[in-house]
C-alpha cells in the first residue's frame, strides 16, 4: 500500500495512507475500498463533495462523522456482495449511481465499496462503456482491481449494461465527453452552453 509523505510548517513529517485500491478514475472521480479512520488524513487532501457507497450496510459511524465534518454528502445504492443480486436490482442501482457519478456538481467524488473490487469494478466498467471505451479496455481495468477474485457474473453485466437506456433518462445533463485527447475532460450542462451562446452574442 502506497502513503504520501509531507512536512509541514513545522517541518513535522506527516504521512498520510490512501484507501486500498485507491485509483483516480476519472479527474475529480476517485474509487478505493472503505476508507478506515487511517485514510481520513489523506482524503481531505482529495477536498471530496460526495461519495457513492456502494453497501447495503450502514455508514461506519466514524466515517460518517469525518463526512459530517467535512460537508460530504453520502449517496448509498445498497448492492448486496456476498450473494448476487437480481439482475433488475442490480441495474437499478448502477443506472442510479451512474447519474450522481456523471454530474459534476457531485465533483470531487469518491466511489467505494467494501473492498474496491466488484461492486466498484462494475460501476466504473458503466461508466467507462458510457465514455466508448471497447469491452476489451473495460475487462483488462476490472480485473485490475478484482485480480484473482474476478467475477465472471460482474463482466457479463457490463458487457450487457444498456447504455442507451441511461442516455434516455438524462433529461438535463448533456453527458457527451469533450476533449478525448486532452487531460480535462468534463461534462457540459445545458446552462453551461446556454450560457456561452448568450456570452458570444453580446
Amino acid at each position: 500500500m502506497g502513503c504520501i509523505v509531507e512536512a509541514d510548517d513545522g517541518d513535522d513529517v506527516v504521512v498520510m495512507e490512501p484507501p486500498s485500491n485507491f485509483s483516480i478514475v476519472e479527474e475529480g472521480i476517485y474509487r478505493s475500498s472503505c476508507p478506515r479512520p487511517a485514510n481520513f488524513s489523506f482524503l481531505e487532501t482529495l477536498n471530496l463533495r460526495s461519495i457513492i457507497y456502494l453497501c447495503p450496510e450502514p455508514y461506519p459511524e466514524e466515517n460518517m462523522e469525518f463526512i459530517r465534518s467535512h460537508n460530504i454528502k453520502l449517496f448509498q445504492f445498497g448492492i448486496e456482495g456476498k450473494t448476487e443480486p437480481s439482475v433488475a436490482t442490480l441495474k437499478d442501482a448502477i443506472r442510479r449511481a451512474l447519474k450522481i457519478l456523471i454530474d459534476v456538481r457531485n465533483h470531487p467524488l469518491l466511489i467505494h465499496c467494501k473492498r474496491g473490487k466488484h461492486r466498484t469494478g462494475s460501476l466504473v466498467g458503466c461508466l467507462r462503456k458510457l465514455q466508448n471505451w471497447c469491452l476489451s479496455s473495460v475487462f483488462e481495468e476490472y480485473q485490475r482491481f478484482a485480480g484473482i477474485k474476478s467475477r465472471p457474473t460482474d463482466m457479463r453485466f457490463i458487457e450487457t449494461f444498456d447504455v442507451v437506456c441511461l442516455r434516455q433518462c438524462l433529461h438535463t445533463l448533456i453527458y457527451q465527453y469533450h476533449g478525448y485527447g486532452s487531460k480535462k475532460r468534463r461534462l457540459l450542462y445545458k446552462e453551461d452552453n446556454v450560457q456561452k451562446s448568450q456570452i458570444a452574442s453580446v
